[in-house]
């Protein structure tokens, strides 16, 4: 596969002496969009699986059933932890899925539901005092039922309209450790992805010992999944989305 040509070249230009080969597994991070479930996609099989819309509860496709995720919106720091209850099948542009409940308690705006996700390793630099953990019993207020949030979410947008289409979403091509390896794989990208407009693609030198390649800014995302698809056929296997760099 051509893709994993490039990897390779980018190993041994990055290669420094001082690289810890300890196998450590870390948590489990993604930044990019939520689909947020509703039972039409689940019936024209958009989706593969059934969620309880009336309640809290989320589904990640590849980390384990039970695994405990954090999800956090970004743009106002709000966050839950919990617990993935099934593995659903998605469209991959998305990070993970999430009941109409989960949306509103993060407050997400439907048309940008942009968040960021942590697999929550137990014993593991997490209070679980502090942690707000919603388990699949726990249902909303009788007196919010879910279409009065749906009413009262869209609301809230709407009132913020002028400030959501300010916002400027980016995609998190990769993050090498030089310079020259981010050079090299924007020129190849360039190179071999001929429809992808290349005045997008940026380097971004974080540190001395980081740089990013990125791509955007987007004001739509359509825009955004259009690139974002074209760069996973390509060969990424995960892209994290932000906003406002």
């Amino acid at each position: 596969m051509k893709f994993k040509l490039i990897i390779l070249s980018l190993i041994v230009l990055s290669c420094s002496p001082n690289i810890n080969t300890k196998n450590v597994k870390k948590s489990y991070m993604a930044k990019g969009f939520a689909y947020i479930y509703n039972d039409n996609d689940f019936k024209n099989r958009v989706i593969g699986g059934k969620l309880n819309n009336n309640i809290m509860q989320i589904s990640h496709q590849n980390l384990r059933t039970g695994t405990l995720i954090k999800i956090t919106n970004p743009k106002n720091n709000e966050s839950i932890v919990a617990k993935n209850v099934k593995r659903i099948k998605y469209p991959e542009f998305y990070k993970i899925l999430i009941t109409e409940p989960v949306a509103y308690k993060l407050n997400l705006d439907p048309n940008l539901p942009i968040l960021e996700i942590l697999e929550v390793k137990k014993n593991k630099s997490f209070v679980a005092e502090k942690a707000k953990i919603y388990n699949e019993e726990k249902k909303i207020s009788s007196k919010a039922p879910v279409a009065s949030v749906k009413i009262s979410n869209i609301s809230k947008n709407k009132s913020n309209k002028k400030k959501i289409t300010k916002d400027k979403i980016y995609i998190l091509v990769a993050s090498l450790y030089s310079e020259k390896t981010a050079k090299f794989l924007k020129q190849r990208i360039v190179q071999e992805i001929t429809n992808f407009d290349n005045k997008k693609l940026k380097i971004k030198k974080i540190n001395n010992k980081e740089t990013q390649v990125i791509s955007g800014p987007y004001n739509s995302v359509n825009l955004l999944k259009n690139d974002y698809i074209m760069l996973k056929s390509f060969g990424f296997e995960e892209l994290d989305i932000f906003i406002n760099e």
